[in-house]
């Protein structure tokens, strides 16, 4: 009963997907012209007063300066009343994870593949509608993130953009391995993992395994992590070697390489190492700083993952063994993040989404200008600097001619109050609507 509940699930969301696929590319390939009544089509530039933004075959073709009456056949979307700014980018997230640790503990040994596919495609599609048009995803079961990410390009599903790290490459007994299960259970979990390595030869396999499975960027955890049920703390857990064998075969195939790293020793090896960018950063210090920008990379503070684990960790939610790492990172976290800040390091917007709730995600803006940052560096830590470390500075980040037309709006501007962006009321992915006057499109969109 339970695989026939699934089967009909699945075939409810996937209902006219014949169909589906031609009315979305139908809709993207019309002309749509967006009124706006203020636009921030560059972030970190001044706003534009009323503006047009022309829209072809789901990019960018045009923005013209005030309220453009649209040509014979176009689409008008009415965003006059509003503030329109690029669709944002968050660089952290885990669509399989539900920010609910209690639930997941109770409800994990009852849950196959088929359930979390269909619980992360929600997820998805909730990010998506909380102005999020792009996210990577850095930690999930690689081939259905790998099949969720193709079904949403190809029109089948609602969603944001997804670039897929696969599985987490970790040490045995590392931040990534199946910690704090029985032996029966470790066992069990262990036959299916490929994420696990030690020594730099099978750092490298784990890594091209991970390739194999569709990772576009690949993750590995340099240090020990708060959420990991093992009691050792968050101390580097790589060797240097390990490391520098990851990230040389992550960039050898293409794609780059971000370090899950808390202390300051496991941050600054990887940096040594080459990685392209730091996930959280908790513990460092001038030191730290200096060699991040020595070496150009990227944090990614995911300000609201410590706040977020220390509140379920008092209350009861997690492992005994995490309390005492959730208070030491979310201490050493806001201090780091706002040295960063008046540092001058690279920051990209993520949230790790997934240790707190989908949908959410905007309340990291709050918390950055609470680090040092201002509201205009927070909108471009999301868009245009996020764009840069993908690698699609090309193609997102802002509403410019040949870009995807990945485009949100606000009621007023975010610039002024960056809560603003909690409440997104319209979101436009590649030309097509997904939400508009705070309502979701139906899908397909019409």
């Amino acid at each position: 009963m339970r695989k026939k509940m699934l089967a009909l699930c699945a075939a409810v969301l996937l209902a006219g997907t014949a169909g589906a696929q031609a009315q979305t590319a139908a809709t993207a390939s019309r002309v749509t012209y967006v009124q706006a009544g203020a636009l921030l089509d560059r972030p970190g530039s001044r706003p534009r007063g009323p503006s047009t933004i022309i829209i072809r075959d789901g990019k960018i073709a045009e923005v013209r300066d005030g309220l453009v009456s649209p040509e014979a056949g176009a689409t008008l979307v009415d965003l006059k009343d509003r503030f329109v700014l690029p669709g944002l980018i968050d660089m952290h997230v885990h669509l399989y994870h539900e920010g609910d640790p209690l639930k997941t503990r109770l409800e994990s040994s009852s849950r196959d593949y088929e359930d979390e596919v269909i619980i992360a495609a929600r997820h998805a599609r909730i990010t998506l509608e909380s102005g999020f048009t792009t996210v990577r995803d850095l930690g999930g079961e690689a081939r259905g993130i790998a099949s969720l990410r193709d079904a949403i390009n190809a029109g089948d599903l609602p969603g944001p953009t997804i670039v897929p790290a696969g599985e987490m490459i970790s040490v045995s007994g590392g931040h990534g391995d199946a910690n704090g299960l029985n032996r029966d259970f470790y066992e069990a979990a262990h036959q299916h993992q490929t994420n696990v390595c030690d020594g730099a030869d099978d750092c490298r396999r784990a890594v091209r395994a991970q390739i194999r499975n569709g990772a576009e960027v690949i993750k590995f955890a340099a240090t020990g992590g708060v959420l990991s049920n093992v009691s050792g703390g968050l101390g580097r857990q790589m060797t240097p070697d390990e490391m520098k064998a990851i990230v040389e075969t992550a960039h050898s195939f293409g794609r780059k390489a971000t370090a899950h790293a808390h202390a300051k020793e496991g941050i600054e090896s990887a940096l040594d190492a080459g990685v392209d960018s730091i996930e959280h950063g908790s513990f460092a210090d001038d030191q730290t700083m200096k060699l991040f920008k020595a070496k150009g990379a990227y944090l990614v503070p995911t300000m609201i993952a410590p706040v977020t684990a220390l509140r379920n960790a008092r209350a009861g939610a997690l492992p005994q063994a995490t309390i005492a790492k959730a208070e030491a990172a979310g201490a050493a976290a806001a201090k780091a993040h706002a040295l960063a800040v008046r540092s001058g390091v690279k920051i990209a917007f993520g949230t790790d989404t997934g240790v707190s709730k989908h949908g959410t995600n905007a309340q990291e803006f709050s918390l950055m200008l609470q680090a040092g940052m201002t509201a205009d560096q927070a909108i471009r830590a999301a868009t245009l600097d996020a764009a840069d470390l993908l690698g699609r500075a090309d193609r997102l980040g802002s509403i410019e001619v040949g870009k995807d037309a990945d485009i949100i709006a606000v009621a007023g501007s975010p610039l002024e109050d960056v809560r603003r962006l909690e409440t997104v009321d319209f979101v436009m992915r590649h030309g097509v609507v997904h939400k508009q006057a705070g309502k979701r499109q139906p899908f397909p969109a019409d």
